[in-house]
């Protein structure tokens, strides 16, 4: 079975890209030391629009996902980014099939 992937992308308000981005710092923190199923991690910015985040994410299985999902530094995360976005994130649930830089 594949491993669990996300992209998710966060819309912000105007001129807080950077105030959510630093918000993630705890995630980026976290995950280092308190998620060994959480593989990949990648916050990146999109070139195009000022005001967009991209996530990619993969996960070792779908419990890790869930550890991820449910950990006390995602809710404290979102208690953050409150004020920062425009909207709900949108999230894509993925199935990586092939991959160069990871195991699948």
């Amino acid at each position: 079975m594949a491993k669990p992937a996300l992209i998710a992308k966060l819309t912000c308000l105007d001129g807080k890209r950077d105030d959510a981005i630093a918000n993630f710092q705890q995630m980026f923190d976290h995950i280092a030391t308190g998620e060994p199923g959480t593989e990949v991690y990648v916050l990146h910015e999109d070139a195009d629009d000022p005001n967009v985040i991209y996530f990619y994410e993969l996960y070792r299985d779908d419990a890790a996902l869930a550890t991820h999902g449910g950990s006390d530094t995602m809710k404290a995360v979102g208690r953050g980014l409150k004020g920062l976005l425009a909207g709900a994130p949108e999230l894509i649930k993925l199935s990586p099939r092939m991959a160069k830089g990871v195991d699948l």
